[in-house]
């Protein structure tokens, strides 16, 4: 099986364990808009991601509102969260663009991790920046605004999904997605950004969103 050569599996594998990945993993592809796995599901195994762009969310809170907790690309890793005792996705990965990814079983993953001291720690630095990230977006969720939330996740996003010359975000995210991403509802995210567009600070038509003056969304972040 030809795997891809920028597959973090491979990269940091034994030259001598790339035969043992091409028997046990396989390529898995999925659509826009596909659930690769859900929330609470057993979990099966691990994605290395190739290509596509996926957005990774759970439910929180009394009403059990959507949260996306990360969007996930090429180089990234899916399903490493539920390898805990539980042995439950404590998250779910919905695809958000087509998707190529390369899939090994847990079993499979932990003979790989014990026979490959490279792998085993980058992947212990994988962790600490995943937690570091997320211990970060806790302290946003508590000490921000709204406003300060929704401006911070508007220059993220700008950065995760780049941005035309006149400064549009290139996703195709709804509106309730980027509510999501922000920590915030629906209703209070239409209501800054319509503040917001009376300010000049950004623009919107349809799904659309531009930025016309980062210096202030940094501003309010501060």
């Amino acid at each position: 099986m030809d795997l891809h050569q920028h597959c973090f599996l491979c990269q940091h594998s034994l030259a001598e364990w790339q035969a043992a990945i091409a028997t046990n993993a396989t390529i898995r592809h999925f659509r826009k808009n596909e659930v690769i796995f859900h929330e609470k599901e057993a979990v099966k195994g691990v994605y290395f991601m190739h290509s596509g762009r996926v957005k990774v969310h759970k439910k929180w809170g009394d009403d059990n509102k959507d949260l996306i907790v990360k969007f996930a690309a090429a180089g990234d890793i899916l399903g490493h969260r539920g390898l805990g005792e539980d042995h439950y996705y404590p998250v779910t990965a919905t695809a958000i663009e087509d998707v190529e990814a390369c899939f090994i079983t847990s079993e499979f993953f932990h003979t790989t991790l014990l026979v490959n001291h490279e792998l085993a720690y980058q992947m212990v630095l994988f962790y600490g920046n995943e937690l570091q990230r997320a211990e970060q977006g806790m302290r946003d969720m508590v000490h921000m605004s709204a406003k300060s939330r929704m401006a911070n996740a508007l220059i993220r996003l700008s950065k995760i999904f780049g941005t035309s010359v006149h400064g549009t975000i290139q996703s195709t995210l709804s509106r309730q997605e980027i509510a999501s991403f922000a920590g915030t509802t629906y209703e209070t995210l239409f209501k800054i950004l319509n503040e917001w567009v009376d300010e000049g600070i950004v623009a919107v038509s349809g799904k659309e969103i531009t930025i016309r003056d980062e210096k202030r969304l940094r501003k309010l972040i501060e």
